[in-house]
């Protein structure tokens, strides 16, 4: 490991040199891209202690998005350790759109709640506005702290590796009825499944109300969050920067906003060459609904007000709210199968009643504002005080010799998840074999 190292070395420089490159890294950064947030901070003893980076382009593109912020750490396995803080958000596709990441000593209360104050100055606050992330303490306390009253979620996928952990019977049937359970449209379906939750292991029932429904409940959220019920844009930005978070400070940090630049390159040329009104996963969802739309059968109550049957069940369904029973329309601010029937009914189009976050329109000025290249490091033209600033690596011990762990640890159900399942060879469905088919014909 040793020669590793060197080579290493060679290749990307000390690493502890990295850190003293910051200043006029950052002074670029600042010139080249105006308006951005950076920041850089320092111990008493001048060792590094945070960074924070929000280019501009991600400040403007962040108009044209749902205010839903996701926000997770990541370890860094480079010489000197840390941890990387993301925030990100979706864009009108249904992808990733980071608006900011930083690098701290550790997840703690002050990280975090540096992390949010440095947000709050690139991103202010918005109406509807809230957070989304895992159950780290620092991370309730921190939006707590800098942003007092917004609206804070939890993902739900980790609130159920939390169940499966804690509680040891049931998990067979909870998996289904918690996710169903969270997913819920209506108070009616909610309570309902809570009943059946309550039934296999009234423990978990407590569980769930002790946290807050609101938490990790669509139907109880006080600001809605349409589609993002988890952290996993969070989790998907730290599988694209795992190799990365292996490079020196300064490296990592270029690595980030290269990644920036080519993915504003990438989406704007996808979104020219989008020709749906919405974007590509809205689009789908709509699509969906449509097809489910075309057995209802609609009766017009007033000009707005129109009542939708499903077989034996009944919706009510307000063209002019933009609100059903079924309560999808509402929450998921898309028109729902009961919707479209009604607008068929009418020989309307669905245009008007889409939000405008998931629309073409606002995909294209998301990505508006290129992510232009940096000039070479040898044309910089930095001040002499800036050239001047020492930044020492940050106090403590480096990482430990020996092979660093490049995956995090898989819970359970991921594990469970990636298994082989057993396939028909007669009709193709999952969970039986051909001899054991449902569906294989009758022999006469």
């Amino acid at each position: 490991m040793e020669s590793k190292g060197k080579s290493l070395q060679f290749l990307r420089g000390n690493p502890c040199d990295s850190y003293n490159k910051l200043p006029k890294y950052f002074y670029i950064l600042e010139k080249n891209y105006p308006g951005s947030v950076v920041k850089l901070k320092k111990a008493a003893n001048d060792c590094f202690l945070y960074a924070f980076v929000a280019l501009c382009t991600s400040i403007n593109g962040w108009q044209h998005c749902r205010p839903v912020v996701v926000v997770d750490g990541t370890f860094l396995k480079s010489a000197y350790r840390g941890i990387m803080l993301t925030a990100s958000t979706m864009d009108a596709a249904g992808t990733i759109f980071p608006l900011a990441y930083a690098v701290v000593d550790s997840e703690n209360d002050a990280s975090w709640k540096w992390f949010f104050e440095q947000f709050k100055e690139a991103y202010g606050e918005r109406p509807s506005m809230c957070v989304v992330s895992d159950r780290h303490e620092s991370i309730l306390k921190a939006t707590s702290v800098v942003y007092p009253g917004l609206a804070h979620y939890s993902c739900m996928w980790h609130i159920w590796t939390n169940i499966r952990s804690k509680f040891k019977k049931g998990h067979l049937q909870l998996h289904e009825l918690y996710f169903a359970t969270a997913r819920s449209y209506t108070m009616d379906e909610f309570n309902e499944r809570m009943l059946k939750i309550e039934e296999v292991d009234l423990r978990v029932k407590s569980y769930l109300y002790d946290i807050g429904y609101h938490r990790w409940s669509r139907v109880h959220a006080t600001v809605n969050r349409t589609f993002t019920m988890t952290s996993n844009i969070a989790e998907s930005l730290n599988a694209v920067t795992k190799d990365a978070r292996e490079l020196p400070i300064f490296d990592l940090f270029e690595y980030m906003r290269t990644l920036l630049e080519r993915w504003t390159k990438e989406k704007l040329s996808k979104a020219k060459g989008t020709f749906t009104y919405l974007g590509h996963k809205y689009n789908k969802e709509l699509e969906d609904n449509s097809t489910l739309s075309q057995k209802l059968r609609v009766r017009a109550s007033t000009d707005h007000i129109h009542t939708v049957l499903d077989g034996v069940k009944r919706y009510i369904m307000c063209l002019e709210n933009k609100k059903c029973s079924c309560g999808q329309f509402q929450l998921d601010e898309l028109p729902c199968a009961h919707a479209l029937a009604a607008l068929r009914h009418r020989n309307e189009t669905y245009e008007n009643y889409c939000s405008p976050y998931y629309t073409r329109k606002s995909l294209l000025l998301t990505y508006e504002m290129p992510v232009n290249p940096l000039p070479d490091e040898g044309k910089w033209e930095v001040p002499q005080h800036i050239l001047d600033e020492v930044v020492k690596p940050p106090a403590g011990d480096k990482r430990q010799p020996g092979r660093p762990h490049k995956e995090r640890y898989k819970t359970f159900d991921e594990i469970k998840s990636k298994k082989y399942k057993v396939s028909c060879g007669n009709c193709g469905g999952e969970g039986h074999n051909k001899r054991t088919c449902k569906n294989a014909p009758k022999k006469k």
